[in-house]
């Protein structure tokens, strides 16, 4: 008994396929699995147990990398993030100059928000902009994530913004207007 042959799939309605662009997405990895039993090691009597290794100390005279300033001495970030959204909102709506905001971001943050693209409801609303909602959240000491709620025109959009410490004031380091 033989094999039928295969049969050639049936042509495409639209015709042949064309050759298009080839798309890549980046596919996290899964790490490797843990291990849900802790290591344990037993020493047998007698056998002393293995020290840590000791790492050389800085060298005298090398320079030192200066301590990160304590969030305690900077300001509550809640009204920074707050007026900084407003300025923002302000000058994506043309009614501020971003060069008024040149201080408050960092400079790849600041290019980016000067030369990108505006949100549309930023650029054609015609009511009031309330900049109202402010939540906060400092993950380490020097860093703040907030996320703030601005209305216009009866509708709420989102706006993320993250404030890292940089020379003892509260900069800008990402924003995302939604």
């Amino acid at each position: 008994m033989s094999t039928p042959a295969p049969m050639p799939a049936p042509a495409h309605p639209a015709g042949p396929a064309r050759p298009g662009p080839v798309r890549l997405w980046l596919v996290p990895t899964p790490g490797p699995a843990l291990d849900p039993e802790p290591v344990v090691r037993l020493l047998r009597p007698g056998v002393p147990s293995p020290r840590p290794r000791q790492l050389p100390g800085p060298r005298p005279g090398a320079p030192r990398p200066a301590p990160a300033a304590p969030s305690r001495s900077l300001p509550d970030p809640a009204p920074v993030a707050h007026r900084l959204v407003t300025m923002t909102l302000e000058a994506f709506s043309g009614r501020r100059s971003f060069a008024q905001l040149r201080g408050a971001y960092t400079l790849p943050v600041f290019t980016a928000v000067s030369r990108g693209r505006r949100p549309a409801w930023c650029v054609d609303g015609t009511g009031p902009l309330v900049v109202g909602t402010v939540r906060v959240a400092e993950p380490v000491a020097g860093v703040a994530e907030v996320c703030v709620v601005a209305r216009r025109n009866g509708r709420a959009h989102a706006v993320a913004v993250r404030l890292e410490a940089v020379d003892g004031a509260w900069r800008c380091t990402a924003l995302q207007v939604g």
